[in-house]
C-alpha cells in the first residue's frame, strides 16, 4: 500500500493523478500545509525540504523495508516504473518524457506558482505591479511552450500520454487566476480538454476535496500565524548534538 503524505495542491495532484491511472491502491495522509503540518519533527525526517507531497511505499518492489520519496517528479518516476505504465524505458521515449518531466519542475511549477502568489497578494505588501507583471508574462510564455509543442505532437512526449501529462496538467486547470486567455493556445486546449475528460483524472483531481478550508473564517491571529509559515521562510538551524 502506498501512504501519500497530500495537500490538494497542483503538486499533491500530480501524484493522484498517477496513482488513479495506474490504479495503484493508496492511503491519503492529510498534510494541512496551511497550518504548518509540514514541520513536524515527523514529517522533516521525511522530506528535510518541508514541502508536501511525501509518498511511503509500505510493499516495494523486491521487498525489504519502506521508501520514502519526496519531490513530485521523483515520486512519478518512482510509481511510473513501478506499475510499468507511462514511462517508456526506451532509450528515446524514456528522455522524451524526462525532460518535460523536468521542465515542469523547474519552469512550470515555480513560475505559475509565482504568478499565482503576486496576483492574490495585491497590495497588501505594497506596489507588486512589476511582480504581478513579470510572472504573469512568463506565465504567457510557459503556456506558449505548452502549445507549441503540442501543435506537433498529440502529447507532450510525443504520441503516447505519459507521466508528462500528468505532471504538466494539474497547473494548467487555473489560467484564469494566471491571468491568461485559454483561447489564445488551441493546441494546448485541445490537449487539456482530453485529459480533463479521462475518469483518471477526474478522480486523482477531486481527492481531497473535502480537505480544503475557508481561511477567511479563522480568527484573525489564526490567518496571521499561518501567513508568516507560508511566506518569508528562512533557514532552518541544524539541530542542536
Amino acid at each position: 500500500m502506498i501512504d501519500l503524505h497530500y495537500w490538494p495542491t497542483p503538486n499533491g495532484k500530480k501524484v493522484t493523478i498517477l496513482l488513479e491511472e495506474a490504479g495503484i491502491p493508496y492511503n491519503i495522509v492529510p498534510v494541512n500545509i496551511g497550518r504548518g503540518d509540514q514541520f513536524t519533527p515527523q514529517f522533516l525526517k521525511m522530506n528535510p525540504n518541508h514541502r508536501m507531497p511525501v509518498m511511503v511505499d509500505n510493499a516495494p518492489t523486491g521487498g525489504g523495508e519502506p521508501i520514502v520519496i519526496f519531490e513530485s517528479g521523483a515520486i512519478m518516476l518512482y510509481l511510473a516504473e513501478k506499475a510499468g505504465k507511462f514511462y517508456p524505458q526506451d532509450t528515446r521515449g524514456k528522455y522524451a518524457v524526462t525532460e518535460w518531466l523536468i521542465w515542469q519542475m523547474a519552469n512550470q511549477g515555480p513560475k505559475l506558482g509565482e504568478c499565482g502568489h503576486f496576483r492574490r497578494l495585491g497590495d497588501k505588501q505594497g506596489d507588486q505591479s512589476y511582480a504581478v507583471r513579470r510572472f504573469t508574462d512568463e506565465a504567457n510564455r510557459l503556456y506558449g511552450v505548452l502549445n507549441n509543442r503540442l501543435y506537433e505532437s498529440n502529447y507532450l512526449a510525443g504520441n503516447e500520454y505519459t507521466i508528462a501529462d500528468m505532471i504538466c496538467y494539474p497547473w494548467t486547470v487555473n489560467w484564469k487566476a494566471q491571468g491568461q486567455d485559454i483561447e489564445e493556445f488551441k493546441y494546448m486546449k485541445r490537449w487539456q480538454e482530453e485529459l480533463s475528460a479521462r475518469p483518471a483524472v477526474q478522480r486523482g483531481m477531486a481527492v481531497g476535496a473535502d480537505l480544503s478550508e475557508d481561511v477567511t473564517k479563522l480568527p484573525a491571529a489564526e490567518q496571521e500565524r499561518r501567513a508568516k509559515i507560508m511566506y518569508n521562510q528562512r533557514a532552518r538551524p541544524v539541530p542542536a548534538a
